[in-house]
């Protein structure tokens, strides 16, 4: 069966591009038909497109398998997650007077956040979107203002800004893939939304996304957004500290995996590691904890130095830590998490409810994001035939067997003037008959005259 109505999603990850398809049904729960992996080798670095055409090459690598499960139906536009070092949130505000009789509309609301989006930071970092307003009416808070009158209205936005270059860049990535963009996405606000439930956000909740590259913290209270920070440090700065051992990138990120923990177990420190191909550095588990558990510990002691930044207390998020990422998998890093913030910390799932099929990708945290674009798509990514226009053919009238007959319609004589019969025509017969022979005895005549003529002139 060739699908027909699809939505696309690729996560441009430091370390991979995921790339996603789906379909929604009528509440919205997502089916998941197809789901591919790239590496990004190092055409993204800390979350932003580094390399243009590198990254085109591998997007249209990526979207090349997800066709291959697709029956046949080829991948027009995709939503693309937007994520990197520079991004952060900013609080930005604007008013209106809307004088005596000045009543609040959905419309009026619209053009505020239209407005907003429009605001220059003063290191001119672009707008990627504007989110949790805060509405003050002649300046008391209303959480639902449509609909009221007042003289004046304000309202303040978190704003999520980075530098040109993050959207600039994978948007150029993007096109010289030859497809189009049906939406950027804040993937860290994404990510929140389908992992942290209203009640976490009402509470108060830290989500950190520990990436590759990057490690994100999202913090919400009362609802609303109270801060997106990025710390420019992420698992790969783990696996470069263990290079320093002597071994080789590829062991190195192997043992962060295998052994690697965020909190050194003492009763496991002579245990000896060695390569898997059987030669090269050999370390103790003691030498690689030491190493993983002191960069960890920095990664975590920063985004809590973020957090402090947002909130006055870590206490008042009531939700707890909730982690996400590929580099949350490291072991006994909740514990670590725990230590510092004070807080309660669980990994982060996907509800079920919002997720029809594919339990596969839902339990795995490299699919999280990609998962949490997809669920905000609404537009169909699946490229629509165009029609095949057939020239309308004349009608046909059959020939009859029969040969038709037409009967030519009978000739109309002038009428003729009577003669009669009589004396008169008989002589007009005759002198006919007479003219005849004089004109001949005339013209015999002359001939001989000439002749003579012509002859006495030789």
């Amino acid at each position: 069966m060739a699908y027909t109505d699809f939505i696309a999603a690729i996560d441009l990850g430091t370390s991979h591009m995921v790339g996603m398809v789906g379909t929604k049904n009528a509440t919205g729960a997502l089916s998941i038909i197809a789901y591919e992996v790239e590496n990004s080798g190092t055409c993204i670095r800390r979350g932003c497109v580094y390399n243009i055409d590198e990254t085109a090459m591998r997007i249209k690598r990526l979207v090349n398998k997800l066709e291959n499960k697709l029956n046949g139906t080829k991948i027009g536009k995709v939503y693309v997650g937007l994520a990197g070092q520079s991004l952060c949130s900013i609080e930005h505000s604007v008013s209106k007077l809307l004088g005596v009789s000045g009543v609040v509309t959905d419309e009026l609301l619209d053009s505020l956040r239209q407005e907003c989006c429009k605001y220059q930071s003063d290191d001119m970092r672009d707008v990627l979107v504007a989110v949790s307003p805060v509405y003050f009416l002649d300046n008391k808070q209303v959480a639902n203002p449509v609909g009221l009158s007042c003289s004046r209205i304000e309202a303040r936005y978190r704003l999520i800004v980075g530098r040109p270059s993050l959207k600039r860049n994978l948007i150029y990535s993007v096109e010289r893939a030859k497809l189009e963009i049906a939406g950027l996405i804040v993937s860290s606000l994404a990510l929140a939304d389908s992992v942290l439930t209203d009640t976490d956000k009402a509470k108060g909740c830290a989500l950190i996304e520990f990436g590759a590259g990057v490690t994100t913290l999202v913090v919400y209270k009362e609802g609303k957004l109270l801060g997106l920070s990025v710390v420019p440090f992420g698992g790969n700065v783990i696996t470069k500290d263990i290079e320093s051992l002597g071994l080789s990138t590829q062991e190195a990120e192997r043992l962060k995996q295998t052994y690697g923990s965020a909190v050194t177990d003492r009763t496991n420190d002579h245990v000896q590691i060695t390569s898997s191909i059987g030669f090269g550095a050999a370390v103790t588990q003691k030498e690689l904890n030491n190493v993983v558990e002191a960069r960890t510990k920095e990664i975590v002691e920063n985004v809590f130095a973020c957090l402090e930044r947002m909130v006055q207390t870590a206490g008042m998020l009531g939700a707890g830590v909730v982690i996400a990422g590929g580099g949350a998998n490291l072991q006994r890093l909740p514990d670590l998490i725990k230590e510092i913030f004070k807080l309660e910390v669980r990994y982060a799932s996907v509800s079920r409810n919002s997720v029809e099929s594919g339990d596969l990708v839902t339990n795995d945290s490299l699919f999280a994001v990609a998962l949490s674009i997809l669920m905000k798509g609404e537009v169909n990514c699946a490229v629509t035939p165009e029609p095949v226009f057939v020239p309308e053919q004349p009608d046909q009238v059959e020939e009859k067997s029969e040969t038709s007959v037409v009967t030519p319609e009978p000739e109309v004589k002038e009428p003729q003037a009577k003669t009669s019969i009589g004396k008169d025509t008989r002589k007009g017969g005759t002198k006919s008959r007479e003219d005849s022979f004089w004109d001949k005895l005339r013209r015999k005549r002359e001939n001989l005259m000439g002749g003579l003529f012509d002859e006495e002139n030789i």
